[in-house]
C-alpha cells in the first residue's frame, strides 16, 4: 500500500471510483434515487467543483499496484470531506491509512466529518462520536448522515 498526495491527473480514476464505491457498497443503505443524487450529474461544473476542492484540500489516495484504491480530502479546519474505497478493498486497512495520513497532516484540536449510515460504524471505530443524525436534500431527495467528530484533546 502507497500513500500518496493527490495530483490533477488522478480525477478521472478517482471520480470513477467513487461513482463505484457509492452504486455497490451504499446500496445497501440508500434507495437507488438516493444513490443517483449523491453521485450527482458527471457534468463540466461538477467536475470542476470537485477539482477545486480537491486542489484546495488535503488529498491523498491510496495505491496498490499501481492503481488507486482510496481517496479522502480534509479541509485545513480538520473537516474530512470525502473518504472512498474501492469495494473490492474495503476492510483491508486502506481507510484506516488514509484517515491517519490526514489527522498527521491537518493540525485541529477536533476532526469531523459528515458521515454516510453505511460508513458510520466505520467512524466509530477510529474513533469519532456521532453528534447528531441529518438529513441532507439533494435535487428534493433526502439523504440521511451523521455529523460526527474526534476530539484530538480528550
Amino acid at each position: 500500500m502507497l500513500i500518496r498526495p493527490y495530483r490533477a491527473t488522478d480525477f478521472a480514476e478517482i471520480r470513477q471510483l467513487f461513482k463505484q464505491t457509492i452504486q455497490t457498497i451504499n446500496a445497501k443503505d440508500y434507495t437507488p434515487a438516493q444513490l443517483a443524487v449523491w453521485i450527482g450529474p458527471d457534468d463540466a461544473l461538477t467536475r470542476a467543483r470537485w477539482q477545486t476542492s480537491l486542489a484546495a484540500h488535503t488529498t491523498r489516495v491510496a495505491c496498490q499496484s499501481g492503481q488507486i484504491v482510496g481517496f479522502a480530502d480534509m479541509t485545513a479546519t480538520g473537516y474530512l470531506d470525502r473518504l472512498y474505497v474501492h469495494a473490492q478493498c474495503q476492510h483491508q486497512g486502506f481507510a484506516h491509512a488514509l484517515i491517519a495520513t490526514l489527522e498527521q497532516a491537518v493540525s485541529a484540536d477536533r476532526y469531523t466529518t459528515a458521515a454516510s449510515i453505511t460508513a458510520r460504524p466505520f467512524f466509530e471505530h477510529e474513533g469519532y462520536r456521532v453528534i447528531r443524525a441529518q438529513q441532507v436534500e439533494r435535487d428534493g431527495i433526502h439523504l440521511t448522515n451523521y455529523v460526527m467528530e474526534k476530539d484530538i484533546k480528550s
